[in-house]
């Protein structure tokens, strides 16, 4: 994989894509609250064969999804910084970790810090050896840093350094919730990058999320993000990324949302917003297109549907 001086890999902080990626495919998501609301609610006379939803009960379950979809996010999101303080402890020349949970701090500084003191990391082998598992464990309950409540534990799976062409990362989840949420199901991430490509692919399998009142829905994507711009130069602002990929949610009511790209979503580290592309959102039969523009950099999208248009502002 390319990695620039200074960036450790393509997904953190603004400088890379993966977190802008979510920031913006989430509001993707939360735009399900218009969608469900126009093409369910104003529609159920025709549609006696598709569970009714209210418009109430689609932005609650648009507000679900997104929710959800950000902490499969932030799944990786941790993954790739533990991977980030793994790196430095061995371009630092540490041949062996040490033992015992505050060298086990010490290792992954940066994780610590961004988690919370209340969170316990621990890695197998603890040493530079490959491969390697990274367990966090939020035990019986801890309050993270970013004020939501967490217990259970997110088990990262390295094959090698995530840098590296070909290396893979699996995380599993183990009796993990969020707030009161529970959340199943594992994250493959995998470096498809060549000598002049770089590139990544996203699976979530088996996701699933279920509330203590029994509402939850099952959940999977897949998406590959490429550089397509920047990789030429030492300087990260310049680079672009494009993301192709699909996702399926399916609620316990019966309503079922696709989305797909139909032209990759082009999304600049430059710029807040995806700023190109066509994504399909099919809402059990209904078909709506968002159609993010040109390729200036705005908050402004066009929904599509049956035969209609709307400008939209993103988040």
């Amino acid at each position: 994989m390319l990695v620039k001086p200074g960036s450790t890999n393509p997904f953190q902080n603004e400088s890379i894509a993966m977190k802008s990626t979510k920031i913006n495919l989430n509001h993707l998501t939360g735009v399900l609250a218009f969608l469900l609301a126009t093409t369910l609610f104003s529609c159920q006379k025709d549609t006696a064969v598709e569970p009714a939803v209210t418009e109430e009960e689609s932005i609650i379950m648009s507000e679900e999804n997104a929710a959800a979809d950000a902490e499969f996010e932030e799944t990786a999101e941790i993954g790739f910084s533990a991977d980030a303080d793994l790196e430095a402890a061995s371009r630092n020349g540490i041949a062996n970790f040490g033992a015992g949970i505050h060298a086990n701090i010490d290792l992954f500084a940066e994780l610590q810090g961004r988690l919370g003191p209340c969170v316990t990391i621990t890695v197998t082998p603890n040493d530079s050896t490959y491969p390697k598992t990274v367990t966090i464990d939020y035990g019986d309950g801890c309050l993270c840093r970013d004020g939501k409540f967490r217990k259970g534990a997110i088990i990262l799976h390295y094959t090698k350094p995530l840098r590296r062409p070909g290396a893979e990362l699996t995380i599993t989840l183990r009796d993990y919730f969020v707030n009161r949420a529970h959340i199943e199901g594992k994250k493959i991430i995998k470096n498809q990058s060549t000598a002049t490509v770089t590139q990544y692919s996203v699976a979530v399998i088996d996701g699933k999320v279920t509330w203590p009142n029994g509402r939850g829905f099952m959940y999977e994507k897949v998406k590959v993000v490429t550089q397509v711009r920047g990789n030429e130069t030492i300087t990260v602002r310049d680079d672009v990324y494009s993301i192709e990929g699909r996702s399926k949610t399916t609620y316990a009511n019966g309503v079922t949302v696709n989305k797909n790209t139909e032209s990759p979503l082009i999304k600049p580290v430059a710029c807040n917003w995806i700023v190109k592309g066509v994504l399909k959102i099919k809402i059990n039969s209904r078909e709506l297109f968002l159609d993010f523009g040109n390729g200036e950099c705005d908050n402004k999208a066009l929904l599509k549907w049956n035969g209609h248009e709307r400008e939209i502002t993103l988040p």
